[in-house]
């Protein structure tokens, strides 16, 4: 920053990580929730665990609204690079800071998909470079 604006790029990293912290911290309080109110109402009926945790995490869908509102694509290879001008060919899911779990993975969590899984190959608009 040598006149102090922030490049496009920074705006966009910033603009990544608050909305991931955010929907993580959402995430975090509402799971916090759910297994409070699953431990007060098994606590005397010897119900099971909750089906959500008892099974691996769903892929993402692409009528998600999440999902559109960050133009998420499964395949980078099908962004279009007019629509999508910030869109470079080396830019994919498992190569940005958002992406978590376990590498080699075809299918990963993504801190802007909360209880999602997400196509490592694919892309969204606020993809930002892992360093």
């Amino acid at each position: 920053m040598m006149n102090g604006t922030m490049s496009r790029r920074e705006a966009l990293r910033n603009l990544a990580l608050g909305a991931g912290s955010l929907l993580v911290a959402r995430a975090a309080g509402a799971a916090a929730a759910a297994g409070a109110a699953a431990a007060a109402g098994a606590a005397g009926t010897g119900a099971a665990k909750p089906a959500a945790a008892a099974g691996p995490l769903p892929h993402i869908a692409l009528t998600d609204p999440t999902a559109i509102a960050l133009s998420y694509h499964e395949s980078a290879a099908t962004v279009d690079a007019k629509k999508f001008p910030t869109y470079k060919p080396d830019q994919k899911c498992s190569s940005c800071l958002q992406l978590t779990g376990k590498v080699g993975d075809a299918w990963r969590p993504c801190n802007l998909f909360p209880g999602k899984l997400v196509n490592a190959e694919g892309w969204c608009k606020v993809w930002v470079k892992k360093v």
